[in-house]
């Protein structure tokens, strides 16, 4: 049987981008299916535009904080329909020069909804007409569709925004409450701060960022408290409702709080429900796609990579399973995705970021007794003269029986950047006496990893 392509991908995200350019790189026929622009969740309305949000915030901050230093200005303001329109503006550069890349490697581009006709087909459809605009086929078809926001069953959850809407958006509120705990609703709760907006946040749990290290959650939690920021934990949203131009949330407690907008960010899911994959029965893990480790689902012609399956829900992650996928398959090159001692970053401000285990898995795993933490905390130089006093936190998990370290944690200013350099040393089974006896660098912030002593 003829096929029109030797690879149909659904979705052009970053991991399906990743798929498409190497398979074609390869001589691929390959075909990419995108019904929004292309470039996905990171580039149009996730990791990119919301870092240059942070950027945004952190110079605003340093600026109402730093007189200090002998820096004072009258009056500093801050327009956020200038910041808008150029984050709008640098997304669509960069959806363009994707969308250019794919040209110059032939990768035919369907503007439409993919839905499966048969595990060979795939009929593109108009999302807003539902007419089928083309019928493709394909020896192989990739889903890397990603995630989307998930919604609370309330009444008048229509009337909240999703971190989808806050890049649309041609103003900021003055007053904002934000749903939800996890890294989307903190590092929002921080960047609006931080501009200026009064923002209350509710936590249905006891504590921050469950699931990182303890230590990282209550150092963020006490940072977002002195700038703040209104946290209500252990309290669930019931009901929105308009009231005199605002909107009146009503809490589990039976509190009241009337802000100008609400932003729901309790996590995300798979976007899965549009594509027809019924007619399969695929294998699910949970709300996600089960895939062996070719990123393979229960159908031999159908993969998925991304946000759909049960792995670290990362754009570098999605990036390298399309990568790794288009090898395997156009390449024979036999690779598989390290999925050991993935770096992650939360770009709260101060940021927030870890590789390996917490304290808490470290101990579960290995025994309380073999494990040993070696910790500092410290204001850091940078905020000597500036009103606002930030800490730092960074955080070593070490292992007794072989003085192997097997986390990584840091709260504090360019903790991203530090991270990603440790995270080679982890890979490597950097042991503690290999962190001593490295020559500090002053005066750094990163120079107590090698100076901590227990």
């Amino acid at each position: 049987m003829e096929f029109d392509f030797d690879l149909i991908v659904v979705g052009a995200g970053s991991g399906g981008l990743a798929a498409a350019k190497r398979a074609a790189s390869y001589g691929a026929k390959v075909a990419i299916i995108e019904v929004n622009k292309i470039g996905g969740t990171c580039v149009i309305r996730g990791c990119v535009p919301k870092k240059l949000m942070v950027y945004a915030a952190k110079n605003r901050i340093n600026m109402v904080s730093s007189e200090g230093y002998g820096l004072k200005s009258k009056e500093i303001t801050f327009k956020s329909k200038i910041l808008l329109s150029n984050i709008r503006e640098e997304v669509s550069r960069l959806s363009d020069l994707h969308s250019n890349s794919l040209k110059k490697l032939n990768v035919k581009v369907f503007e439409g909804l993919g839905i499966f006709l048969n595990q060979n087909t795939i009929q593109v459809v108009c999302p807003k007409t539902k007419n089928i605009l083309r019928e493709i086929s394909s020896k192989k078809i990739l889903i890397s569709v990603g995630g989307k926001p998930k919604q609370l069953n309330i009444p008048g959850k229509d009337l909240a925004w999703s971190s989808d809407d806050i890049f649309e958006l041609k103003d900021f509120p003055k007053t904002l409450l934000i749903v939800g705990g996890g890294y989307i609703a903190c590092e929002f709760a921080s960047i609006f701060k931080n501009l200026g907006t009064e923002v209350t946040q509710l936590i249905r749990g006891k504590n921050l960022l469950n699931g990182f290290d303890k230590d990282l959650s209550e150092c963020l939690e006490k940072t977002m408290i002195s700038l703040g920021i209104d946290l209500k934990f252990q309290n669930q949203l019931k009901s929105i409702k308009k009231m005199n131009g605002n909107l009146e949330s009503t809490l589990e407690s039976g509190t009241k709080l009337l802000t100008n907008n609400v932003l729901i960010a309790t996590g995300r899911e798979p976007a899965l429900k549009r594509l027809n994959l019924d007619i399969f029965n695929l294998k699910m893990d949970g709300m996600y796609l089960k895939v062996n480790e070719l990123n393979q689902t229960t159908n031999s012609n159908i993969f998925a990579i991304g946000d759909i399956i049960k792995k670290p829900n990362l754009t570098p992650v999605a990036i390298e399973q399309g990568r790794v996928f288009a090898d395997n398959f156009f390449a024979d090159k036999k690779r598989k995705v390290n999925y050991e001692n993935i770096p992650k970053a939360i770009f709260t401000i101060p940021e927030i970021s870890t590789v390996g285990l917490s304290e808490e898995d470290a101990k579960g795993i290995y025994k309380e007794e073999n494990i040993k933490v070696f910790k500092c905390s410290f204001t850091p130089m940078s905020n000597t003269f500036k009103k606002n006093k930030y800490k730092c936190m960074l955080k070593l998990v070490v292992n007794k029986k072989n003085d192997k370290v097997l986390g990584c944690h840091m709260f504090g200013e360019a903790a991203s950047e530090i991270i990603q350099m440790v995270s080679v040393s982890l890979n490597a089974g950097i042991t503690k006496k290999e962190f001593d006896i490295t020559m500090a660098l002053h005066p750094t912030i990163s120079e107590e990893f090698v100076t901590m002593y227990g």
